[in-house]
């Protein structure tokens, strides 16, 4: 048995260690370069996950680990009902082009669902927890407090992404919600914003990692969140090529369903449309 409280401390100074690294390779300057399916890759990348990577040895061994990095070098290890899933910088094109919202996410799954996770933000110290029987908590670096959700009110903010706001999001929250505000930022503090009770709805109408997105969902649903996929069930894990479709994340509530928002996905290779 996993000692959740025990783990996510463990896992939380990894964060935070990974995070020092980063800043270390940004004040000293850093090469970038593009992976196979063009996607930026920095020094900082490798070595905030050979961190992780090392600190899940020591805390939990035997404990599979599925790590971008390790996954686009080929490394992909073999792995049941219980593994972790690491982005160990998680905004890399925001990253690289100076901007102060990236993270640290490591998260752990447990029968297709996050159990716990930790999500950090090396730019500003904000270090978010949570597991599915302790809560969920933040820490600005002077003590952790408990975050929770918000009821949702009349006016309803949502939450988009820097980089990746298309039409069928924009058409999926005319529909949904109506008018709203919106908070753009990059990277898993989207969920977090909603688990801070800053925001009400994240809609993501295009495909991401399950690395993307383990993480902050556990910190999410702890703080009384949900996280549902394109077809209006819960969001599971362990799909083919670690791909989510899309998904909705709410402060609690259920959303209408994204699916008929979306345009055809072949996924590539041999990933089925709409995984």
């Amino acid at each position: 048995m996993i000692d959740s409280g025990r783990l996510l401390d463990e896992i939380a100074e990894a964060a935070r260690e990974a995070g020092e690294a980063i800043i270390r390779i940004v004040r000293q300057g850093f090469e970038v370069e593009a992976k196979r399916d063009s996607s930026p890759v920095t020094d900082a990348d490798r070595a905030a996950e050979a961190i992780i990577l090392a600190a899940l040895a020591r805390a939990t061994p035997g404990v599979p680990v599925i790590a971008e990095e390790e996954v686009a070098a080929g490394r992909i290890p073999a792995h049941e009902d219980t593994y972790f899933l690491v982005d160990p910088l998680d905004g890399t094109k925001e990253f690289v082009r100076g901007g102060d919202d990236y993270t640290v996410n490591i998260g752990l799954i447990e029968h297709g669902a996050p159990a716990l996770g930790v999500v950090f933000a090396p730019a500003t110290g904000r270090l978010y927890g949570g597991s599915s029987t302790g809560g969920a908590w933040m820490d600005e670096g002077s003590g952790r407090h408990e975050i929770r959700t918000r009821p949702r009110g009349r006016q309803l903010t949502a939450v988009a992404s820097r980089s990746h706001l298309n039409q069928a999001t924009v058409d999926y929250l005319n529909s949904a919600v109506g008018m709203c505000d919106y908070v753009a930022i990059g990277s898993s503090l989207k969920f977090c914003i909603l688990a801070e009770g800053k925001a009400d709805i994240y809609p993501r109408a295009s495909p991401t990692s399950e690395w993307d997105t383990a993480a902050g969902h556990a910190v999410l649903i702890a703080a009384g969140g949900l996280v549902d996929g394109s077809d209006g069930m819960p969001l599971r894990y362990g799909k083919r090529a670690f791909i989510n479709r899309a998904f909705v994340a709410t402060s609690g509530w259920k959303a209408p369903r994204l699916d008929r928002f979306l345009e055809p996905f072949a996924g590539g290779g041999d990933l089925p449309e709409g995984v």
